[in-house]
């Protein structure tokens, strides 16, 4: 998918055995949410880096993947629809908004989140 490079990179590493390369990818401002539901309950994710870094601290590293179903990019912001896999299986959908420097390279703002109650593929 080319009309979303930034986050399909970004969800790229995410899914590789060194997430914390993203930090590589987030300006000095960057300011994140991950709204994370389990269906039983759920967790916010925000921040500045430290909160990146938090959230990072406590994934399963390699054991969820992150696929793409659909993207747009508008004004300099990147917008994805998804669904988390694990074992291949479905296990949640999500969204991820992305706001980009204006080169395209880093992400300023990102908001995600995420639930298992809706599927978009079936």
């Amino acid at each position: 998918m080319t009309t979303t490079p930034l986050l399909q990179a970004w969800f790229e590493i995410m899914d590789s055995t060194t997430p914390e390369r993203v930090l590589d990818r987030i300006t000095d401002d960057f300011r994140l949410s991950i709204l994370f539901s389990t269906g039983d309950g759920a967790a916010e994710f925000e921040g500045d880096r430290a909160g990146l870094e938090v959230y990072l601290a406590q994934r399963e590293v390699s054991v969820l993947t992150h696929h793409i179903l659909s993207g747009a990019a508008v004004d300099g912001t990147e917008i994805v629809l998804g669904e988390t896999r694990r074992d291949g299986a479905f296990e949640a959908s999500f969204n991820a908004s992305a706001q980009l420097t204006e080169d395209g390279a880093k992400v300023r703002r990102l908001l995600i989140c995420r639930s298992p109650r809706v599927r978009f593929t079936d």
